[in-house]
């Protein structure tokens, strides 16, 4: 006797097998051996079991791919950060140095500057100020402005209040120490005298 639901079994293999052809095969079992299903309705259930699974490992490779993508931005931006505040630290040191180059500027009195023979360390205090600024601008590292500003917490630290009529209350009158940025960053805040109502 001839069966004549062989080529029909035929068919519906090769339509099986055509869905899995694009399935990996760690995403196959034992289970998921190629058989005939007994009816239409096992072979629509046994299509969506496999395009759910497929969906599943889809969004698993995209959430791979989302997080390898923020892994590379987080070390981007490691790197950019390190590059842009590489010389923290450097900056940091070098200030007290400023720092004593301009007392020493601010303390020479008028009387020397005029003095020929004194003019020279002058002009050469002065000049090798002015390079440190310069190069301290190449590098990034700028003077925070203070005189005659309202406190900002975020870049000046308030040291003192002066009593005065001439400026209003929590503006800097004051500046005991210069403050310094690198980049976006506070590298030392400015230490200030803050103008208050008198007594």
């Amino acid at each position: 006797m001839i069966d004549n639901d062989k080529p029909q079994e035929d068919a519906v293999n090769e339509d099986v097998k055509a869905e899995l052809k694009g399935v990996p095969e760690e995403f196959l079992t034992d289970d998921d051996e190629l058989e005939a299903p007994e009816s239409d309705t096992d072979l629509t259930e046994a299509l969506e079991a496999l395009r759910r699974d497929l969906d599943e490992a889809k969004q698993e490779v995209l959430y791979a791919k989302a997080d390898t993508q923020n892994v590379r931005r987080r070390a981007e931006k490691d790197i950019q950060d390190a590059r842009n505040y590489a010389a923290t630290g450097f900056a940091r040191d070098i200030l007290s140095v400023a720092d004593n180059l301009s007392r020493a500027i601010d303390a020479i009195p008028g009387s020397l500057r005029e003095d020929e023979k004194m003019k020279g360390l002058v002009v050469g205090l002065e000049a090798t100020q002015r390079e440190l600024e310069k190069v301290f601008k190449q590098h990034g590292i700028e003077r925070i402005a203070a005189m005659g500003l309202p406190l900002d917490p975020n870049q000046h630290q308030a040291m003192m209040e002066v009593p005065t009529d001439d400026k209003e209350p929590g503006t800097i009158v004051q500046e005991m120490q210069s403050g310094w940025m690198i980049k976006d960053r506070l590298l030392r805040p400015a230490m200030v005298g803050v103008a208050k109502k008198p007594d």
